[in-house]
């Protein structure tokens, strides 16, 4: 079975910088095709679930308007490692963060995942 574990989450005063990490154990790509794709999603209290960030086996990366320009998705094939590298954080990021998984290609905008991962609080203060 697959397993996403993430980490890296906390609390940042705007502005500040945080980097998450999701391991992952088990395949998660297309047996026929080798094709996954991963995605750091969002959730704050009230609001609906938000994705934030897409990276699939071919490199190809997707982001949300809110978030571009600031945040950066990543992967390390060898450690079966991915990451979402914050920047510039402002208050409104302030959210559970959740890396999710599926087989084939997808953007941010089209992807439903099979798998997803216990998430991570992000906390950005004023």
């Amino acid at each position: 079975q697959v397993k996403l574990v993430e980490s890296g989450g906390g609390s940042v005063q705007a502005g500040g910088s945080l980097r998450l990490s999701c391991a992952a154990s088990g395949v998660i790509y297309n047996p026929r095709t080798k094709t996954y794709s991963v995605g750091w999603f969002r959730q704050a209290p009230g609001k609906e679930r938000e994705g934030v960030a897409a990276i699939d086996s071919g490199n190809y990366t997707t982001y949300a308007d809110s978030v571009k320009g600031r945040f950066t998705i990543s992967q390390d094939n060898a450690k079966n490692q991915w990451y979402l590298q914050m920047d510039s954080l402002k208050p409104e990021d302030t959210a559970m963060y959740y890396c999710a998984a599926t087989p084939g290609w997808w953007t941010i905008a089209t992807m439903s995942p099979e798998y997803w991962g216990q998430g991570t609080q992000v906390t950005v203060s004023s």
